[in-house]
């Protein structure tokens, strides 16, 4: 098995920054891509940032420019960086990770627990 804990949320004002991470632990031969995701009060979950395990990055468009995603592969961790944060950043984030576990041929995904980002005005 496979756990996921975030780090790093809180309650910050605009303009502010927040720095998430998020470690996996457990049964793990290697993890592919690691990403973080975020939710809105009513709104569908979103990609936020993605990272391969090479180390290729991929943004929303909403973020471009403010956040930094980064991977420490020897620790399985993952790291966003959240710069100038506005109030429409606000949600509960994810962390997510492609895991291939040990002894195992297939690739599965994984969900941390979540951790609340609020960005007031």
């Amino acid at each position: 098995q496979v756990q996921l804990m975030e780090l790093g949320g809180g309650l910050v004002q605009a303009g502010e920054s927040l720095r998430l991470s998020c470690a996996a632990s457990g049964s793990i031969f290697s993890i592919n891509v690691m990403a973080w995701y975020r939710q809105a009060p009513g709104k569908q979950r979103e990609l936020v940032a993605s990272v391969t395990s090479g180390g290729s990055t991929n943004y929303a468009d909403s973020v471009k420019g403010r956040f930094t995603i980064s991977r420490d592969n020897a620790k399985n961790t993952v790291y966003l960086q959240m710069n100038s944060l506005k109030p429409e950043d606000t949600g509960v984030y994810y962390c997510n990770a492609v895991v291939r576990v040990r002894d195992g041929l297939y690739e599965y995904s994984y969900w941390g627990q979540g951790t609340q980002v609020t960005v007031s005005s």
